[in-house]
């Protein structure tokens, strides 16, 4: 079936991200089966699904985590199909994960100046040996503060909360300066206030970034959206806003029922 699909207001354009019939195969288990998606350019496109759905297989091609069985990717009109993970990152293309994965025993601060150092690796700068010039600091400074953790910046990445640590989770992906920032299960895991401080983060990010978010959360997903695409048993079933896709038949069946979306308008 074709899966149907949405206008979301904004004129066609070049994708600076896209999937051409994506589909990748496990031993003969199709986990991903002849996805297409194109991310916009300034936008924050949501990928979701049941469990199983084939969200964080798609993800992970996304990303060249794995090789795709069949399809293409392309960024910014570029095939970068077989490219390696760290060459699609370094042409901006950079990914975060679902589980945190900072150093707990260094401070905010220290982590993100490990982060700036894999940016650039001209800089000689051991991070246990104290001297970080200006630029650096300044570049630090700013990141904190983007993420809201300016008053945290001097405490250990252990002693702070576990929201406080997906937010230097992101501040750390953003040092390495992406264009398109993807984002797994970015909420997941957290309190009432933290997926807040979450999702306010992640709309701000809009003014400067492309977001691609593989999220659960249908609140995050149907608040700060451009475009949610809905994946089931590995194929498009949906794609367009939160109320287009939310009043899907499909979508409803995919989710066991229409009480799931009905919760969060």
């Amino acid at each position: 079936m074709t899966p149907q699909r949405f206008a979301v207001g904004r004129s066609v354009q070049t994708p600076v991200l896209e999937a051409r019939s994506l589909r990748k195969e496990f031993a003969g288990f199709v986990a991903v089966d002849g996805v297409d998606l194109q991310v916009q350019e300034g936008s924050i496109h949501a990928l979701i699904g049941p469990n199983g759905a084939g969200k964080t297989t798609t993800f992970n091609l996304l990303t060249r985590f794995l090789s795709p069985t069949a399809g293409s990717i392309l960024f910014r009109g570029r095939d970068i199909t077989r490219l390696a993970p760290a060459e699609v990152a370094g042409m901006g293309l950079v990914r975060s994960f679902q589980i945190s994965a900072v150093f707990p025993s260094l401070t905010l601060r220290e982590n993100l100046l490990v982060a700036l150092q894999r940016r650039d690796r001209s800089c000689r700068i051991f991070w246990r040996q104290a001297r970080i010039n200006a630029e650096i600091g300044d570049r630090i400074d700013h990141l904190l503060a983007q993420v809201g953790l300016s008053s945290d910046a001097d405490q250990l990445a252990s002693g702070v909360s576990y929201g406080k640590r997906r937010a230097l989770e992101i501040a750390t992906t953003l040092a390495l300066e992406p264009d398109v920032l993807l984002l797994d299960e970015p909420t997941s895991g957290l309190g009432t206030e933290d997926v807040a401080r979450i999702t306010r983060l992640i709309a701000g990010l809009k003014r400067q970034k492309t977001v691609l978010m593989v999220e659960h959360n249908l609140s995050v997903v149907s608040s700060i959206s451009d475009t949610i695409t809905v994946l089931a048993r590995g194929k498009t079933i949906a794609e367009g806003s939160f109320a287009d896709v939310s009043g899907n038949p499909e979508v409803m069946s995919a989710y066991i029922g229409s009480e799931a979306l009905e919760a969060h308008p």
